[in-house]
């Protein structure tokens, strides 16, 4: 085998990182993603959680997704630092019903500037507005929402961690973006299959849990 072809086969390594509120979804949408289950009944995470997924981007890109789920009452925690350290993406998801669980994502993207500030290279910082299979008790309006996103340089998305929709395709995306692979429409189509076509345009395999979390290679419920 060659060189290059080593390299193909090779996975790369991505630090997904997700904050936001207790109950906002986020175990939720870890979950969904690299299990592709829901679990009805509310449990709360106590400091860290963590999920590998391997997926295949356009090109024949391999990567593996470490997901780190901080629980909700971190925010004051001396170990928040060190969770936050080392991410490539950094995902800020609230509840689109709970008007909190946004306004308290200033507080949590405050904690990643300051893990970043003397950083050369920042993390991508990703909006992700959950459980829009509640869209008729939306409390947070979506112009906010892009607000947010345009004030921040944030990537914009909106997913049902119970439905699962748009749920992969937002991992994808930022996947796609942080190692630069172009996903056409075709592509996107077909890694949500399942999702209307009003969500997708409204949002711009095993699976290993540990407790000893190793550090990337690369340097919820509702």
């Amino acid at each position: 085998m060659s060189d290059s072809e080593e390299e193909e086969c090779s996975d790369r390594q991505l630090k997904f990182v997700v904050l936001g509120d207790g109950t906002s979804g986020k175990t939720s949408l870890a979950t969904r993603f690299a299990q592709e289950a829901f679990g009805k009944q509310y449990k709360q995470t106590i400091g860290l959680d963590f999920f590998l997924k391997r997926i295949t981007l356009p090109g024949n890109v391999n990567v593996t997704l470490q997901v780190w789920d901080i629980g909700g009452q971190t925010i004051g925690g001396k170990m928040l630092d060190k969770y936050v350290y080392g991410a490539q993406a950094v995902l800020l998801v609230y509840d689109i019903t709970n008007q909190q669980s946004f306004e308290n994502l200033e507080d949590w993207y405050n904690v990643v500037k300051k893990v970043n500030e003397e950083s050369e290279t920042q993390p991508h910082v990703a909006l992700v507005g959950n459980k829009i299979d509640l869209e008729h008790l939306r409390a947070v309006k979506v112009d906010k929402h892009l607000r947010f996103c345009q004030e921040n340089h944030s990537s914009s998305h909106f997913v049902s961690a119970k439905t699962g929709d748009s749920v992969f395709l937002c991992f994808q995306r930022i996947a796609a973006d942080l190692l630069d692979v172009k996903l056409n429409k075709a592509e996107i189509e077909q890694s949500q299959s399942v999702v209307k076509a009003d969500i997708v345009n409204y949002s711009q395999d095993p699976v290993t849990r540990t407790v000893n979390s190793p550090r990337s290679s690369m340097c919820t419920i509702q």
